[in-house]
C-alpha cells in the first residue's frame, strides 16, 4: 500500500492563505466608506392603540377560583 505524501501540503496551505487574503484585501478596498458619518434624527410615529387606553388582566389557568 503506497504511503500519503504530504510534503506539499505546507505549500498548498500557505498558497491558499495568501490567495485568500489577497481576494479579501481587494474585495474590501472597492467599497466606499463614509469619511466623516452624521447622525441623523428619526422621529417617532404615535400609535393610538386601545389596549394602551383601557386596563386589562390576564388571568392564567392556575389562578383561577376552584
Amino acid at each position: 500500500m503506497p504511503q500519503l505524501d504530504t510534503s506539499t501540503w505546507l505549500t498548498m496551505i500557505m498558497s491558499m492563505f495568501l490567495t485568500l487574503f489577497i481576494i479579501f484585501q481587494l474585495k474590501i478596498s472597492k467599497h466606499n466608506f463614509h469619511f466623516n458619518p452624521e447622525l441623523t434624527l428619526t422621529k417617532t410615529q404615535k400609535e393610538d392603540t386601545p389596549w394602551k387606553t383601557k386596563w386589562t388582566k390576564i388571568y392564567l389557568p392556575l389562578s383561577l377560583p376552584q
